[in-house]
């Protein structure tokens, strides 16, 4: 199966798109830029949404539910967010429809059925939801609120690619509020290492920490903190998003809160998500020619056994050998899937598991099973070990673990040494053309700069890392003074 994909090194784009269908996580549908996420894809979606809810949850946020219109006078009420989502929003004008008089067994929108207020179906929430918390915040006794929703959103994407872009996607969006500016900035870093320690330990997929440029700032925050991700190709992905809103929503829906002092106070505002595209992420941070490579922590089949038999009497003396093995596994949280279908040789299930990345494979026959052995092959470098069948539940047990910390070696490795750092613009074209990856470079602060920087190189700023060490420079573009550098990369 896996011998039908394109190569990284020849087409990356058609590689990554062959990927996602030929290992059945999702397909393009019936509706223009929107995606069908098939049961595996899913199952990696679930996984993620499980260990992240869990995170928001220790943090002490509360999961609810808000509508999926918003009227375009809430929509409109905080500037800045209205002007920047204005392009994507999809836009409900009518309730109704009616047979159409003019086609037989047709229909049409009801002319009569206009509505009185347009509503947009929700690119963010942050408009349905900070009028809502007007109702529901009066005291400093209500606060903090801290609120996550897993959810759908739409925008209208004229550009989409499977899982990284689309019409429509998933996510969890937080909205939070607090009764000062200190918290709230903090809860918005708080959020930001969650995202972080969530995609390294889990993903196995290094972030670089820091904070977006003006321009490239979330509509209506003061601030964005960002996660930003490294793919092979050498472009970045933005894998994590956390905003500090200051007032700007609770003065445009007058979400005021009665302090200690009996005095009438503005809240401090936070919103922070990560969405499906870190399905993508994960693809192209581990995968390679022969197909996906999943991480152990977030693969929906963590073992697959693939027994080698002639006959219904040998493949139920294997299934019998390695019963318990099963069961201790799954004991262990293991996922273990006993592959005995019919339809498939032994050799074609290799392949597909291959393709699916299925981080451990064993496979036991006749010799195995008179040898008391299985022959254990792991998906990130195909090394292959003969096991004792008495020792393969440490065994797997510890390869998992070692698989999981070799991803990551493996990317931070590859993400150090695609940061270049260059002190004059010749150098910066020369990395972001024929390097890729992070160019670190002073940059002299303004957004006339950035822009053009972006419109000779296509590179943009991805973000000023919290780590950035300040150093006299000079900007690499125009020569003026800066303090420190920051990140620039073409990016997805």
């Amino acid at each position: 199966m896996s011998k039908h994909l394109t190569k990284r090194s020849e087409d990356y784009s058609k590689w990554y798109n062959e990927l996602v269908v030929k290992a059945d996580l999702a397909e393009t549908s019936a509706v223009r830029g929107c995606m069908v996420i098939k049961p595996y894809g899913f199952a990696i979606w679930e996984k993620m949404q499980a260990e992240l809810d869990r995170m928001f949850k220790e943090t002490g946020h509360q999961n609810a539910y808000f509508p999926l219109f918003v009227p375009k006078s809430l929509f409109e009420a905080e500037e800045k967010n209205a002007e920047g989502f204005a392009k994507e929003c999809a836009v409900v004008t009518h309730y109704r429809l009616q047979n159409d008089p003019e086609k037989e067994g047709k229909l049409r929108v009801d002319p009569n059925a206009k509505l009185e207020e347009e509503l947009v179906v929700r690119p963010t929430s942050e408009a349905i939801i900070w009028n809502t918390y007007r109702g529901w915040i009066q005291s400093h006794r209500d606060l903090p609120l801290l609120i996550n929703q897993w959810a759908n959103v739409v925008r209208w994407e004229m550009r989409t690619r499977l899982f990284l872009r689309t019409a429509e996607f998933l996510w969890q969006e937080g909205h939070t509020a607090h009764a000062t500016k200190e918290e709230a900035v903090q809860e918005a870093k708080q959020m930001q290492e969650v995202y972080a320690t969530f995609a390294e330990e889990f993903m196995a997929m290094p972030v670089v920490r820091g904070a977006k440029s003006e321009s490239e700032r979330f509509a209506g925050a003061d601030d964005t903190y960002t996660i930003e991700a490294l793919m092979q190709d050498g472009k970045a992905l933005q894998a994590g998003t956390s905003h500090f809103l200051g007032q700007n929503f609770a003065k445009a829906f007058d979400v005021k809160y009665t302090s200690k002092e009996g005095k009438q106070e503005h809240v401090w505002a936070t919103s922070w998500g990560v969405s499906t595209r870190l399905i993508g992420g994960l693809i192209m941070t581990h995968s390679d020619d022969a197909g996906l490579v999943l991480p152990p922590k977030l693969a929906p089949i963590q073992v697959v056994i693939v027994p080698i038999y002639k006959g219904e009497e040998q493949l139920n003396a294997i299934f019998e050998k390695l019963e318990g093995v099963i069961k201790a596994l799954k004991a262990k949280g293991i996922s273990v899937k006993f592959d005995d279908r019919d339809t498939m040789r032994p050799g074609a299930k290799f392949a597909e598991y291959e393709l699916k990345g299925v981080p451990v494979r064993v496979a036991i026959g006749k010799r195995d099973l008179e040898n008391g052995t299985v022959e254990v092959a792991r998906r990130d470098t195909f090394d292959k070990e003969t096991v004792s069948q008495d020792n393969v539940v440490e065994y797997i047990a510890q390869l998992l673990n070692d698989i999981q910390d070799n991803l990551y070696s493996k990317a931070v490795n590859f993400r150090n040494e695609h940061i270049t750092e260059v002190n004059t613009f010749e150098e910066f074209k020369e990395a972001i053309e024929n390097k890729g990856g992070f160019v670190s470079a002073h940059w002299d602060g303004t957004i006339e700069t950035e822009d053009k920087i972006k419109e000779l190189t296509k590179a943009t700023i991805r973000c000023i890392p919290n780590d950035a060490v300040e150093e006299d420079g000079v900007c690499v573009f125009t020569g003026e003074k800066s303090s420190k550098r920051v990140l620039f990369a073409k990016a997805y």
